[in-house]
C-alpha cells in the first residue's frame, strides 16, 4: 500500500513498468559508459598511411626521398628465406642483408628517411618465395632472425604478410606467432616496443577460413596484435561485379571487423567497435590489379580514404609506392601489370597523397614511430672531414669526373651522380634539385669501410668481341663489368662506356642488376676492394653537359604484397 496515498496499492503493471525503466536507463548508462571507454580506447591507438615499397624492383624506388609528408612512412617489402639456409633473412631471396647494404646502400637509405623524420617497416612474406617461419623449424634461429632484421634496421614495426601454401601451413603460423611473441616480450623488457601486424587475402566476405585460423592462432600464442591488415585487390570470382573496387573493400573491410571482433571475444577480450576499427588495415593495389578488369581508381581512393577517416581505420596502405605514377607512352599495354606504374593515368595526383589523407596520427600514442637513427648517423657538418678508410665510396675529388650512378662520399654523406658531372660541390647549397647532378642517399654510418666492388667473373655474360654484331639488350663482358646494348651496334667498345661518353651504345650495369645476373649464373662473385682515395679515382672524358642518365632496366613481375 502506497504510503502518500493510503489506500492505494502498487499494481504489477505499474512495478513491471517501473522496473523496466530503471533498467533501461542502467544498461544506457552501462551502454554509455562502455562506448566512453571503447572511444578513449581507440584514441590512445594511433591511426596511419603507410605505403609499401618493393625494394628489390627496378628501377629502384628512392623511398629516402619521399615526395610527400603521405610517402614518409614506408613497408619495405619483402624479407624471405635464402633459398640455401631457410633461417637466413634475405631480400627477396635476391639479397642477404649485407649485400642489400651494399649494393642497394638500403642501410644508408633507412637511416637517411629516419633523419627526415620518417618511418620504416619491415614487411616479411609476400606471395613469392618462402617466408621464414615456413622453412626454419629451429625455434631459437628463428627467433634470431626476425631480431637481425629488426635490429639492423632499427625498427619499432614489422609486418607479417602471409598468403599462399603459407597461409595454410598450420606448424609455421605456430612457429612465427611463438618467435614474434617471444622478440615481442624482449623487447619491451628492455623499453622497446615492437608493433606486429598480419597482413591477409581477404574478399568482399572477410578473411578466408584459413586466414581467421592465423589471427586466432596469432592471439592465442601471446602476440600483442597491432592489427590485421586485409588485401582489398584481385578478387577474382569473389569479386561483387555490380560493385566499384571500394565498394568492394568496404564490404571485405565491414566483414573482417565482424571476424576480428570475434576473434578477440573468443579469446576473452571484448573490444568495442572503434578499437576494433583501430586494429584493421586496409591495403588497395592502385591503378590496375593482377586480374584484368580490376582498376582501383583515383575516385575510389578518394572514397576509401573518407571511409577510413569516418571509421578510423587504424592503418591505410597500398601496393606500391613504385606504381604510384603514370605510366610512360612507351609502356605498351597498361592492362599488363607493371611495377613501376599504375596502369592509369594520374595526372599530377598521387595515390599515397590520396590515401594518407583518410587517417589521423595520434602524436602521443604512435606504436609505429620512427626509431631515431644510431648514435653517428648525423650529418655532421660542412667542416667535417672525410677519412677514406670509413668511407663506403672514393671521397669527392673536384679533378675527378663522375658517371652516371658513380657514387661518392662528401661531408659525412654518401651521393649519387644523376649524370656526369665535374668539379661541383655535392652539397652545394645554391642549387636546387633539379639542376644538382647529385642525389644524397644517406649519412656514412659507423663501422662503414669501403665498399667491396663487384667484378664479374668469366661465364657471366659472353665476351665482347669487336666484329660481332649487337642487338639492343643484348649483354658482354668487358673489363669484370657486364654492359648491355642500348642500340644495334659492332666495333664499339663498352670502354666509352666507362668513361660516361653519351654517345656509347653501351650502359654498364648497376651492381644491384649485377648480383642479380650472377646469382643466376655457375660462375662466383669475385670482389676487390675499391679504391680508397679519390687520387686513384680513372678520370674521363668530358662528355656534353646533356648527357643523359642510363637508361632503366626492363621492368620486373610486380610480386603483390
Amino acid at each position: 500500500m502506497s504510503a502518500r496515498f493510503p489506500g492505494r496499492k502498487l499494481s504489477l503493471a505499474r512495478l513491471g513498468v517501473l522496473t523496466g525503466v530503471v533498467v533501461a536507463v542502467t544498461a544506457g548508462g552501462v551502454a554509455a559508459w562502455g562506448n566512453f571507454n571503447d572511444g578513449r580506447a581507440a584514441e590512445a591507438i594511433p591511426s596511419i598511411f603507410s605505403g609499401y615499397v618493393d625494394v628489390t624492383a627496378t628501377p629502384r624506388y628512392a623511398f629516402e626521398d619521399p615526395v610527400s609528408k603521405e610517402a614518409q612512412k614506408v613497408q619495405l617489402s619483402f624479407i624471405v628465406a635464402d633459398s640455401k639456409d631457410p633461417c637466413t633473412p634475405t631480400w627477396g631471396a635476391a639479397y642477404s642483408l649485407d649485400e642489400a647494404g651494399s649494393a642497394l646502400d638500403l642501410d644508408r637509405r633507412v637511416a637517411r628517411l629516419q633523419q627526415l623524420g620518417g618511418t620504416v617497416s619491415i614487411s616479411f612474406g609476400g606471395l613469392i618465395n618462402n617466408e621464414l617461419a615456413t622453412g626454419c623449424t629451429d625455434a631459437g634461429k628463428l627467433e634470431d632472425a626476425y631480431r637481425a632484421v629488426v635490429e639492423r634496421y632499427n625498427v619499432s614495426s614489422i609486418d607479417l604478410d602471409i598468403e599462399g601454401g603459407a597461409l595454410s601451413d598450420v606448424a609455421s603460423l605456430d612457429r612465427r606467432a611463438a618467435a614474434v611473441t617471444a622478440l615481442q616480450k624482449d623487447r619491451r623488457e628492455s623499453g622497446k616496443n615492437l608493433d606486429v601486424w598480419l597482413t591477409l587475402p581477404a574478399d568482399p566476405n572477410g578473411l578466408t577460413a584459413a586466414g581467421t585460423d592465423a589471427v586466432r592462432r596469432t592471439i592465442a600464442s601471446g602476440t600483442d596484435l597491432g592489427g590485421v591488415n586485409i588485401m582489398t585487390m584481385d578478387y577474382g570470382g569473389s569479386r561483387l561485379m555490380d560493385r566499384s573496387m571500394y565498394e568492394n573493400a568496404v564490404s571485405a573491410a565491414e566483414a573482417t571487423h565482424r571476424q576480428v571482433t570475434g576473434l578477440y571475444k573468443d579469446a576473452g577480450s571484448e573490444l568495442g567497435s572503434e578499437t576494433v576499427w583501430r586494429k584493421i588495415g586496409l591495403t588497395p593495389m592502385i591503378g590496375q590489379n593482377d586480374i584484368v578488369g580490376e582498376i582501383f581508381t583515383l575516385k575510389d581512393a578518394e572514397e576509401l580514404s573518407t571511409y577510413a577517416s569516418a571509421k578510423g581505420v587504424g592503418r591505410l596502405s597500398m601496393w606500391s609506392l613504385n606504381r604510384d605514377r603514370t605510366c610512360s607512352p612507351n609502356y605498351p599495354d597498361v592492362k599488363k601489370v607493371s611495377d613501376g606504374c599504375s596502369g592509369i593515368e594520374q595526372g599530377s595526383s598521387t595515390f599515397a597523397t590520396i590515401l594518407g589523407a583518410g587517417v589521423a596520427v595520434s602524436p602521443d600514442a604512435t606504436g609505429s614511430a620512427a626509431a631515431s637513427p644510431p648514435s653517428g648517423n648525423a650529418t655532421r657538418g660542412a667542416a667535417a672531414v672525410d677519412d677514406p678508410s670509413t668511407s663506403p665510396y672514393p671521397v669527392w675529388n673536384e679533378e675527378t669526373a663522375y658517371t652516371t650512378s658513380e657514387r661518392i662520399v662528401w661531408h659525412a654523406n654518401v651521393y649519387e651522380a644523376k649524370w656526369w658531372t665535374r668539379n661541383e660541390a655535392p652539397d652545394n647549397p645554391v642549387l636546387q634539385g633539379a639542376a644538382t647532378p647529385w642525389r644524397i642517399i644517406g649519412p656514412v654510418l659507423p663501422g662503414d669501410k669501403p665498399t667491396p666492388q663487384l667484378t664479374a667473373p668469366a661465364g657471366t655474360a659472353p665476351e665482347w668481341e669487336p666484329a660481332k654484331v649487337y642487338r639492343k639488350s643484348d649483354r658482354v663482358l668487358f673489363g669484370g663489368r657486364v654492359y648491355e646494348a642500348k642500340w644495334w651496334t659492332q666495333t664499339d667498345s663498352p670502354e666509352a662506356a666507362m668513361q660516361g661518353a653519351p654517345e656509347s651504345p653501351w650502359t654498364r650495369l648497376r651492381d644491384e642488376e649485377l648480383l642479380k645476373l650472377m646469382a643466376t649464373a655457375p660462375a662466383t662473385t669475385s670482389a676487390t676492394t675499391a679504391p680508397a682515395s679519390p687520387a686513384t679515382a680513372p678520370a674521363a672524358t668530358a662528355p656534353a653537359a646533356t648527357a643523359p642518365a642510363s637508361p632503366a632496366a626492363t621492368p620486373t613481375p610486380a610480386p603483390t604484397p
